[in-house]
């Protein structure tokens, strides 16, 4: 009997841990699920025979250490920060690891150890990053293995809601952690674009915005990603003259957030003097210069913001209740906490709400040997598209495309059928084939059309 320790029972975890328990006995599995919240877990499991629920304290040495050497292989969904232990711990144990995280500069550094202890630390396995770099490699290592160039690529993937469940004026519900979406974009974006470096600072990341068309559902507004320039060595592309991967949202939701990116209520670095005997409005106004004067708060933040105060966009911040005289009841908290916990209560999915998962790839491609009545100065673009539709809030469709890449990573994992070592993230044929081939049985599955472009 082989055991999977999966840490973290969140909003993401539910269809991960369905698959694993669905495939207990025939795979001869027994499934750990440890989280903070022993009730969740449980919950989680829902009592199947193949399932043990735990309370789980990541900072807790001796448990995490006892947890890790029961274990064939460990599944961490904690938050990106908190991998590490459990990652040095795995190494040290020889233990694989599979996490959706983004992976960090510390989590490089174990790629060393990891390969002389036999291990895999898979990162980046989840939806955004995971699936997309997956199915992009997939398309990338077709393309060069045909001899043809690849000019330009861009990836852009949605976590929304889904139009039959859209009820609020912003198009946006929290499918996913909240605090990485109220946090989102801070830093600077970076890419490439016709062989010219681009830089976005925060304060106008939200102002410079894509149109991108998905067949069906109409147009998105897309945002660039933190850095692009990482992946051009990852995807094999270190010599593209355009590359950018980005976010997408409903029309409309980017200029809106930027009245908050301007304010400076998304700012997560220091807390509010008495925030918890303030309310919403009060908060507000203490963001607004000083020197515009007279008006009540909503006239002087539409001023603020060079805008109607009837326009789309103070509606929709007022339609958060940010603008009311609601007491704000968190002590100490930072700018970013008050907004999360007002936006919490506003975005919430209800019980049968469906969510919508939304991921396009865009390929130019310099191709040497051309078609038969094809021009050899043309270029072909090819679109790849995935939408993805949850069933209700509990599975999701963020919680199918995170979690089902990694339950079929661990299954490949566990059965020796991926003979990586070291520290890595999902880039290789002998991880993405056999995981887009069976993701496929369960709906996620891109459409993918090619057109021809004239040269500019």
């Amino acid at each position: 009997m082989r055991t999977i320790l999966l840490i973290g029972a969140g909003r993401s975890s539910s269809y991960l841990i369905k698959y694993l328990l669905d495939n207990a006995k025939e795979q001869n599995w027994n499934l750990t699920v440890a989280d903070v919240s022993e009730d969740l877990a449980k919950k989680k499991i829902n009592g199947h025979e193949s399932g043990r629920a735990i309370r789980f304290d990541i900072n807790d040495e001796e448990q995490r250490l006892t947890e890790i050497k029961k274990a064939d292989i460990v599944v961490s969904m904690l938050p990106a920060h908190m991998h590490l232990p459990v990652a040095i711990e795995c190494i040290r144990r020889k233990k694989n690891l599979v996490t959706a995280s983004y992976i960090s500069t510390e989590m490089k550094a174990l790629d060393e150890d990891a390969k002389k202890n036999g291990v895999l630390i898979l990162n980046e396995c989840g939806l955004d990053p995971g699936i997309d770099h997956m199915s992009a490699m997939q398309i990338i290592d077709r393309i060069l293995s045909g001899g043809e160039e690849i000019v330009s690529f861009k990836s852009y993937t949605g976590g929304l809601v889904a139009p039959e469940s859209n009820d609020n004026p912003w198009g946006y519900k929290f499918s996913w952690n909240p605090r990485n979406v109220i946090l989102a974009g801070q830093g600077t974006a970076r890419y490439i674009e016709k062989n010219r470096y681009r830089y976005i600072p925060y304060n106008r990341l939200f102002t410079q915005i894509d149109q991108v068309e998905i067949e069906g559902l109409g147009t998105f507004d897309g945002y660039a990603n933190r850095d692009s320039l990482a992946y051009r060595k990852v995807y094999n592309l270190e010599s593209i003259p355009t590359m950018l991967r980005g976010t997408l949202r409903y029309h409309g939701f980017c200029k809106a957030w930027n009245v908050f990116v301007q304010l400076g209520l998304t700012d997560d670095s220091y807390t509010i003097e008495d925030s918890e005997h303030l309310t919403y409005r009060q908060l507000v106004e203490t963001f607004l210069p000083m020197d515009i004067a007279g008006g009540n708060v909503t006239s002087r933040l539409a001023f603020f913001m060079d805008a109607n105060e009837n326009s789309e966009i103070i509606q929709k911040i007022s339609w958060t209740g940010i603008l009311e005289e609601k007491p704000i009841g968190l002590k100490n908290a930072t700018p970013a906490q008050i907004l999360q916990h007002l936006l919490e209560a506003k975005w919430k999915l209800k019980e049968d709400d469906k969510d919508l998962i939304v991921m396009q790839h865009q390929f130019e491609v310099r191709n040497r040997t051309m078609p038969a009545g094809r021009h050899e100065s043309e270029i072909k673009k090819i679109i790849s598209s995935l939408v993805v539709k949850g069933e209700d809030s509990v599975y999701t469709g963020m919680a199918k495309t995170v979690g089902l890449p990694i339950a079929i990573a661990v299954k490949l994992m566990l059965n020796d059928e991926i003979k990586l070592k070291g520290v890595h993230i999902p880039v290789q044929r002998e991880i993405y084939e056999p995981v887009l081939g069976e993701l496929k049985n369960y709906g996620i599955n891109f459409s993918e059309e090619e057109v021809y472009l004239q040269p500019q």
